[in-house]
C-alpha cells in the first residue's frame, strides 16, 4: 500500500492506516521538535499535539505538496507556539537540568575512545547551546535546512515563506551561529 492510499484511507477514518503513518514519521517528527525546543519531554508532548492534529485535520491535506511538508509545517508551527509560551512563562533553567539533558544526546559509537568521545560530546553540546542562542526564526530554517536537510523549496513551503526569504534566513542563522561558536573556538 502506497503512502498516498493510507493518506485516502486515514481521511475515511481508517485508524490502522493512520497508525501505519504514525509509526513511519513519529521519530522524524520528534527529532524536528527536540532541535527546536531543545527539551526531551517538549519534543515528545509537541509530536503527541502534532499527530493529534494530522487526524483530526486529515481531511484538510489537500496533496497539493507532500505529506511530508504538510506534518512538518503543523510541527513547526506547534513548536514554534511552545516557544512563544516559554517565553511568555520566562522560567529560568537550570545548569544542571541542561547538563543531564544534554548528556543524553552523546551518539553512541564503539569505535572512538573515550577523550574522543568526551570531546565529540563536548563539541555536539556547543552547537546545540550556540543554535539555542539563535532567535526563533533562525533557529526552525537553520534546523530545517542544515540538520533534517531539507531544500530551500521545502523550507519555504513548510513555512509558507517565499524562496528568498528562506535563503536569507539561513544565511543570517549561519553568520550568527559562526559568531556564537566563535566563543569555543577550541572545539573547532
Amino acid at each position: 500500500m502506497t503512502e498516498n492510499d493510507m493518506i485516502k484511507q486515514c481521511k475515511q477514518g481508517n485508524r490502522d492506516a493512520f497508525n501505519v503513518l504514525f509509526e513511519k514519521y513519529q521519530s522524524k517528527v520528534i527529532n524536528l521538535a527536540y532541535n527546536m525546543l531543545s527539551d526531551r519531554e517538549d519534543a515528545f508532548d509537541a509530536a503527541q499535539e502534532v499527530f493529534v492534529k494530522v487526524y483530526k485535520n486529515m481531511e484538510s491535506f489537500k496533496e497539493n505538496s507532500s505529506f511530508t511538508t504538510w506534518l512538518y509545517r503543523i510541527t513547526s508551527n506547534v513548536c514554534a507556539d511552545m516557544l512563544r509560551k516559554r517565553q511568555r512563562s520566562a522560567k529560568s533553567v537550570s545548569i544542571d537540568k541542561m547538563s543531564e539533558e544534554f548528556g543524553g544526546t552523546d551518539i553512541q559509537d564503539t569505535a572512538p575512545t573515550p577523550e574522543e568521545n568526551a570531546f565529540l560530546t563536548e563539541r555536539q553540546r556547543a552547537v546545540r547551546e550556540a543554535i539555542n542562542e539563535l532567535k526563533d526564526e533562525y533557529k526552525i530554517v537553520i534546523t530545517l535546512c542544515d540538520i533534517e536537510e531539507m531544500s530551500y523549496d521545502e523550507i519555504a513551503e513548510i513555512l509558507k515563506l517565499p524562496k528568498g526569504t528562506v535563503k536569507s534566513r539561513i544565511n543570517r542563522a549561519r553568520t550568527s551561529l559562526k559568531k556564537n561558536l566563535e566563543k569555543k573556538r577550541e572545539l573547532f
